[in-house]
């Protein structure tokens, strides 16, 4: 036995002295690489203990799991902390705060005419008002021939306030007359005022609704009837303490198409036409809606953040092409966005890539300027009416669900649209609105 030990010793040293060793040092390394990277890949855990030793093997690329899980939120983070830009995020942090806005009181104010209602409409309510169940919808709205299209409206989860009213020359007054400038309004002064009797009207029906029912609301999202949503309001756009507006569209103020706020600083933004007293004896003059928005959360030292935000306002008006330096640019409802409200419609877009840059970076970045960069914004020839087809870019564009709320508004009825406000009527504690048969006959087609 000792003998056929010995003898094994003796093969096994002359292989080894057989062996060459510069090509056995040129092999082992890389066979060592490929081990280890097979098995740190095959970890779910991109933070693992050989997260840091394979960053600096293949580079500092961060490592995380992009989750899909969520048909409530656009990309986000796996339930792994993902730090970007020094801010810790992550899945479960979202969805918790979406947790804690659901059990919350939330109003959501919608103000303006119905003109395309049939395009916009279905998108506010699935990507805002089921995004958020627990909200309450105020609707405040003139009459007009388009006001039927507020049937769609059968479908939000709640109905708490809905007023649309015969609209009537508003009085104006001298510190209005001081404060305000008719230049760019398409209406004047008379323009401004009866857009900030709706945005106001709509928070004195929530602070009645709050008085009824004796309680407050959290959180009040004020946003416009002819704005698209191409994805639902996040969570991170609720911020204690500060008003969100959008980028973009300032014309040297705020962006005022959209805002989102708690009770207190929701009631200075909202209050537009009561404020004005208050701009007046500031000594503000000459201002724009937007310039005006903006005095008002300066000089009631309210804190405001600007977020962009996955909508853009649908709009019916020419605008020359390509845009001057204090022209209106137009973006293709099919643009990837956030659009953050600039002005939109369905259209085959005459304008991507470098003539968007050539486009934007020749317009006033403080007027009707929007963010553009990495493909984000598609452009239109908007310098004549809507093109032929539009309807089917749109349906492809927006997807069936949403297509199927525009037919269904080219085909409905009397019956059918009288019955669906009668529906809707039953659900809102507070109904304010010509006969509903009159609102009907104005455009649904005779049953």
């Amino acid at each position: 036995m000792l003998k056929k030990t010995e003898k094994m010793s003796m093969y096994f040293t002359k292989w080894i002295s057989d062996l060459d060793w510069r090509l056995l040092f040129l092999i082992i390394p890389p066979l060592s690489l490929l081990l280890f990277l097979s098995i740190s890949s095959a970890s779910t855990n991109p933070f693992s203990s050989f997260a840091p030793i394979q960053s600096f093997i293949l580079g500092p690329a961060t490592f995380h799991n992009i989750s899909v899980n969520s048909p409530n939120y656009p990309a986000l983070p796996s339930d792994d902390v993902l730090t970007r830009n020094g801010s810790p995020s992550t899945l479960s942090t979202w969805r918790r705060r979406k947790g804690e806005l659901d059990r919350s009181r939330m109003a959501v104010c919608l103000v303006g005419g119905a003109r395309r209602f049939e395009l916009t409409g279905p998108s506010i309510v699935q990507r805002i008002l089921m995004e958020y169940p627990n909200s309450d919808l105020f609707l405040h709205s003139p009459m007009d021939p388009n006001a039927f299209k507020f049937s769609l409206l059968k479908k939000a989860p709640r109905l708490a306030s809905v007023r649309i009213f015969v609209p009537t020359t508003m009085p104006e007054t001298e510190s209005q007359v001081r404060v305000l400038t008719a230049k760019n309004s398409p209406n004047g002064i008379q323009g401004l005022l009866q857009y900030f009797n709706l945005v106001e009207g709509c928070l004195t029906m929530i602070q009645n609704y709050q008085k009824q029912n004796d309680f407050v609301y959290d959180w009040i999202v004020r946003t416009r009837v002819d704005g698209f949503w191409n994805a639902p309001l996040h969570p991170k756009n609720f911020i204690p303490g500060q008003y969100l507006v959008p980028p973009g569209s300032a014309y040297g103020g705020l962006n005022d198409r959209l805002g989102i706020g708690d009770l207190n600083t929701s009631i200075v933004a909202l209050s537009r036409l009561s404020l004005i007293p208050e701009l007046d004896s500031a000594g503000f003059s000459q201002l724009n809606s937007e310039t005006a928005f903006k005095a008002q959360l300066t000089t009631k030292r309210v804190a405001y953040q600007v977020k962009r935000l996955p909508f853009c306002v649908v709009t019916d008006r020419r605008y020359g092409f390509p845009p001057s330096r204090y022209g209106v640019p137009v973006a293709a409802l099919s643009s990837a966005g956030p659009l953050s409200g600039a002005k939109c419609r369905p259209c085959t877009p005459i304008c991507r890539g470098p003539c968007v840059a050539d486009v934007m970076l020749g317009l006033d970045k403080g007027w009707s300027w929007t963010n553009w960069g990495n493909g984000t914004l598609e452009l239109c020839d908007a310098h004549d009416d809507w093109e032929m087809g539009w309807e089917k870019t749109f349906d492809r564009v927006a997807g069936k669900k949403l297509a199927s709320e525009r037919k269904r508004v080219r085909r409905l009825t009397m019956k059918q649209c009288i019955d669906d406000f009668k529906q809707m009527q039953r659900r809102t504690s507070n109904w304010e609105a010509p006969p509903v048969e009159e609102i009907c006959r104005l455009g649904a087609r005779p049953s």
